[in-house]
């Protein structure tokens, strides 16, 4: 097992007032937003696949 696995994780802070930036700034925002959740769901996928194949290993 990784040590960082055993680290806890930093809570995920979203920012305050959303109302004080401007509209490149929120655009902004939402493309790392964005690119994160696609980051997300890859590693999810990854998880996923790895579990199918353990899953599909041990059924045999």
């Amino acid at each position: 097992m990784d040590p960082e696995e055993l680290e806890p994780r930093a809570a995920f802070s979203a920012p305050g007032d959303l109302d004080s930036w401007n509209i490149e700034e929120l655009e902004t925002y939402i493309t790392q937003l964005e690119q994160e959740i696609d980051r997300v769901h890859g590693v999810i996928a990854r998880k996923r696949a790895v579990g199918d194949a353990a899953e599909a290993l041990f059924r045999r």
